[in-house]
């Protein structure tokens, strides 16, 4: 079951890509997340970068569809994302995957690394509104090379879903975070 401290961190992420506020989300919701980022990168219905961008939105979606309450169709509460992030410590290779997928979307010029940069655009698509990173891109960038490797992006993104530890550097993933409002 997940903790408290599990439960805020998705809370924090789920506000942010709630866009009316409901308290679910919506195939619209992750739309309007795949718009921002794809405007955000330039990237024009279209194009085969809007695609790519556009389908890792909707993969989530899809995947958080499935595991919704019937009892609302159509609409995926906290508590239904709270079921996946339960068992994702016990699926570590489908962390990894989604890891790996979200990686491949941030890497804006295919370089094998996240810049500060592409790591500042999808923070603040995820957002919608200018986010300062700069801080939490340092504390992420773990061997301190002013990027994110793959492997280091991996880490991170399983220390955010899957983990339970406040200390740990992936608990900033989706950005600043203030931990004081999140115990």
């Amino acid at each position: 079951m997940a903790s408290d401290f599990q439960y805020s961190k998705i809370a924090l992420v789920f506000a942010a890509m709630d866009r009316d506020g409901d308290g679910y989300l919506t195939e619209a919701d992750f739309a309007t997340l795949a718009a921002r980022w794809t405007a955000l990168r330039g990237a024009p219905p279209g194009t085969p970068e809007h695609a790519r961008l556009h389908a890792v939105m909707t993969g989530w979606w899809d995947t958080l569809a499935a595991t919704a309450d019937t009892r609302h169709p159509g609409r995926v509460s906290p508590a239904d994302v709270l079921r996946v992030v339960d068992h994702l410590a016990e699926m570590p290779d489908a962390v990894a995957a989604t890891a790996e997928a979200m990686f491949e979307a941030v890497d804006e010029n295919g370089d094998d690394r996240v810049s500060r940069a592409e790591y500042r655009r999808l923070i603040e698509a995820w957002n919608g509104r200018p986010t300062d990173t700069d801080a939490t891109f340092d504390r992420l960038d773990l061997d301190g090379d002013g990027h994110l490797s793959r492997a280091e992006f991996t880490l991170l993104w399983a220390q955010f879903w899957a983990g339970d530890d406040p200390a740990a550097p992936g608990t900033w993933v989706f950005g600043p975070l203030d931990l004081r409002a999140l115990a």
